[in-house]
């Protein structure tokens, strides 16, 4: 009769084997947990052993009595995931580390978190080759390693992930052909736009849009434009044909059988092909002799469009422009375009491929972006296929040693948060830089644009997010050296490469300048301080930035911001509403409408205050800023109450 007492007691047991193993399991969690934090995110207080439950820390969620989500989007984290950590978190099922500043690779013990099904480690600053750890994950359905610093190659390996319908790699530095992927049978998301692929888009693939592969004009197939045939050889003739050469004999006596006689020709049949030959090479003569008369009569050139299709008004002006100008270009013989000297080319940065050159440059047909500080922006539409951005300076006239050093330190920045320059041109009479083009317009379109029916609002979250970008570009630039410097923030500089993310643009052309006079655009960003548009600190930087954050608020031009008739610039007004107690007046009325956030918003507009302090000493660094802004956005975007993670893979 004692053996329903034994039951009961292994019952117990059992009972209290498994309370202590899933404590002991959430205990080696919580461990973990502080271990990446003191590695990473030091300012995670909240994360400590005598708060309360992980559970309950930010960022984190539990499912029976384990981690399985960690959630930190634009949280402030920076370095390398650490060894040893990430590995003890095997009931992990979530990773989301999108909008920080992590670096390295990714740690080889990751492969122990066998349940995650997504990977978000969007806009970091990862580096090397694509992790082989990824391809142990094979639960992962969801994979984002967009904006980094990837390099290599695209491996083939992804078709060990044949669970992914998600797989985000754009804006890396991947190069060579796109692997088949015919494993992955249920993939429906893709893009891996702005690498250095080449090649044709593999059939599994073709079912992806032509966005899926922007800003690779050496991609070809598929949704791209079809991919140019190769020649086929030309068949070697069969032995015995030739007619010079004598017919095998099979008896192997050297002369003919028979079976051959007719392959042989007349007399009169070989002096007719040969007359017929000597008529077709007269004719041809004739007829080129014809041509080139024909061309001396002519023009050796044609006037093309110009590049952002400005028409000099008058005829002197065009007679004063040097001949195949980017103001005035010209569809030439390849006599007329520079070609002799390295200052005569067009020369390429970085591993940006060399799909066009000068000549292309000038037949581009272009239209005006705007006109800056320092400069014309152009778009120009290549015959070859692609679109680029064109700088043409002014007031920019350094000698050629200096001029190729600091576009090449210039163009030696990458970062997710900038837009690279591709090219660049070098003349005594012409300065041109080429960049990347955005085609989604700047952020001073977008808030001073048209607002007609169509117009979508922008609401707070999107602002936050934009300026968070914005703010890490201008840190990424800061953390090069320090004087290192943007010196022309404004937004029109900040273009937008998504809904809610931007680029910024123009970084570091006050460096090209020679001339120290102010000019008058941009003047409403302008920190007090600067005299000279040749010497902008990092602190006018912080100033400027801080005028854009105003203007994102309230949706005012800081050049034109009224109040009863008197032009008064942007930071001082903001100021003056805000000592009447934060009136509502001072916000976007888009902002206004939507009647959230209202906490977040009085943050970020305190931020821009700091930044524009009087006194340089007074305004933070462009790193505390991004760090305050990362947490706002953290803030508004609902951090680890976000339960969309689609939201997180939109593009």
């Amino acid at each position: 009769m004692a053996f329903p007492h034994l039951f009961s007691l292994s019952f117990l047991f059992f009972l209290l084997f498994s309370f202590y193993s899933q404590a002991a399991d959430l205990t080696s969690d919580q461990a973990a947990l502080i271990a990446l934090r003191d590695a990473i995110a030091p300012r995670l207080t909240q994360w400590n052993s005598s708060s309360s439950s992980p559970c309950e820390w930010k960022g984190i969620r539990c499912s029976s009595n384990r981690v399985t989500r960690i959630h930190l989007p634009a949280s402030g984290l920076g370095g390398q995931l650490p060894s040893g950590v990430l590995g003890n978190l095997t009931a992990l099922e979530v990773l989301s580390l999108r909008y920080n500043s992590l670096s390295g690779t990714l740690p080889l013990d990751l492969s122990s978190c066998t349940q995650l099904v997504t990977l978000n480690l969007d806009s970091n600053r990862l580096s090397g080759a694509i992790p082989s750890v990824i391809f142990s994950l094979l639960q992962l359905t969801q994979l984002n390693l967009a904006n980094n610093n990837f390099t290599g190659s695209f491996p083939a390996a992804f078709n060990n992930l044949t669970q992914l319908t998600t797989l985000y790699l754009e804006r890396n530095q991947l190069s060579g052909e796109i692997p088949d992927l015919n494993n992955m049978t249920i993939l429906n998301k893709f893009n891996v736009s702005y690498n250095n692929l080449n090649g044709s888009v593999p059939a599994r693939l073709w079912n992806m849009s032509a966005s899926s592969f922007l800003g690779m004009s050496q991609l070809c197939g598929g949704p791209l434009v079809p991919c140019a045939r190769e020649p086929s050889p030309a068949p070697a003739p069969a032995p015995g044909l030739s007619p010079n050469a004598p017919s095998e004999n099979p008896n192997g006596s050297g002369g003919t059988n028979s079976g051959n006689k007719s392959s042989k020709l007349s007399g009169g049949a070989i002096a007719g092909i040969a007359i017929g030959s000597v008529s077709g090479a007269l004719v041809i003569l004739v007829l080129l002799i014809f041509l080139c008369q024909r061309t001396k009569t002519q023009p050796t050139t044609a006037v093309a469009k110009p590049l952002g299709g400005e028409v000099p008004r008058q005829q002197r002006e065009m007679a004063a422009m040097p001949k195949g100008s980017a103001a005035y270009p010209v569809r030439s013989s390849v006599s007329s375009v520079p070609t002799t000297g390295s200052s005569k080319k067009l020369v390429f940065l970085g591993n940006v491929p060399r799909v066009y050159d000068l000549e292309d440059l000038l037949r581009a047909s272009a239209e005006v972006l705007g006109k800056g500080t320092f400069g014309t922006t152009y778009k120009a539409v290549l015959e070859t296929g692609p679109v680029v951005a064109v700088k043409r300076l002014k007031d920019a006239n350094l000698p050629e040693r200096e001029y190729r050093d600091k576009v090449g330190e210039l163009g030696s920045m990458q970062s997710a948060h900038l837009v690279p320059i591709e090219a660049y041109y070098y003349s005594k009479d012409e300065k041109l830089i080429v960049y990347e083009y955005v085609s989604m317009g700047s952020l001073s379109s977008l808030l001073h644009g048209n607002k007609g029916s169509s117009h979508m609002p922008l609401g707070f979250e999107a602002r936050a997010s934009i300026a968070l970008s914005a703010a890490r570009g201008i840190e990424y630039i800061h953390s090069t050296g320090p004087r290192a410097s943007h010196g022309n923030i404004k937004s029109s500089n900040v273009l937008l490469s998504g809904s809610d993310r931007a680029r910024i643009s123009d970084q570091g052309l006050a460096q090209l300048v020679t001339t120290p006079t102010l000019p008058n655009r941009g003047s409403g960003y302008r920190a007090p301080e600067v005299t000279d548009v040749r010497k902008i600190s990092q602190k006018a930087d912080v100033y400027s930035f801080g005028v854009l954050l105003m203007e994102l608020l309230t949706g005012k031009a800081p050049e034109n911001t009224v109040v009863n008739d008197e032009g008064v610039d942007l930071p001082r007004w903001v100021q003056s509403v805000v000592r009447d107690e934060w009136k509502a007046e001072v916000f976007d009325l888009e902002l206004v409408k939507q009647q959230y956030a209202e906490q977040e918003m009085v943050q970020l507009l305190q931020l821009a205050i700091d930044c524009t302090e009087q006194h340089p000493d007074r305004r933070p660094t462009m790193a505390e800023v991004a760090r305050r802004i990362g947490e706002i956005f953290l803030s508004v975007s609902g951090g680890s109450q976000n339960d969309d993670e689609e939201e997180e893979f939109s593009i």
